[in-house]
């Protein structure tokens, strides 16, 4: 897995390419915590991750509880369609903020 991180005026975004599983996920949730150091607003574009497992999951809670908490904002986009179904089943979609 990588994750690109693109700086912006109100918010930064976080490219992420390859599978996030029990392996990479504790990688994306600091990346993700480090980000809101930085910022309250982060911005996750997922159309390069064609999996995502439990711990995947995990990781992207803890970041939209940070948000929450920090007053700012998750957005994901660009799902996967595989990654989608995930959130759908897991009941993640109604959970998260995916445009």
């Amino acid at each position: 897995m990588q994750i690109t991180e693109i700086k912006g005026d109100t918010s930064i975004q976080l490219s992420v390419s390859g599978q996030v599983d029990t392996i990479t996920a504790p990688q994306l949730q600091q990346t993700i915590l480090t980000s809101f150091q930085k910022t309250k607003n982060v911005v996750l574009d997922l159309k390069d991750v064609p999996y995502m497992s439990s711990a995947g999951l995990r990781a992207l809670l803890l970041g939209a509880k940070t948000a929450s908490s920090k007053g700012g904002s998750m957005k994901i986009i660009n799902v996967h369609p595989t990654v989608m179904k995930v959130f759908e089943m897991s009941g993640f979609a109604k959970i998260l903020q995916i445009e």
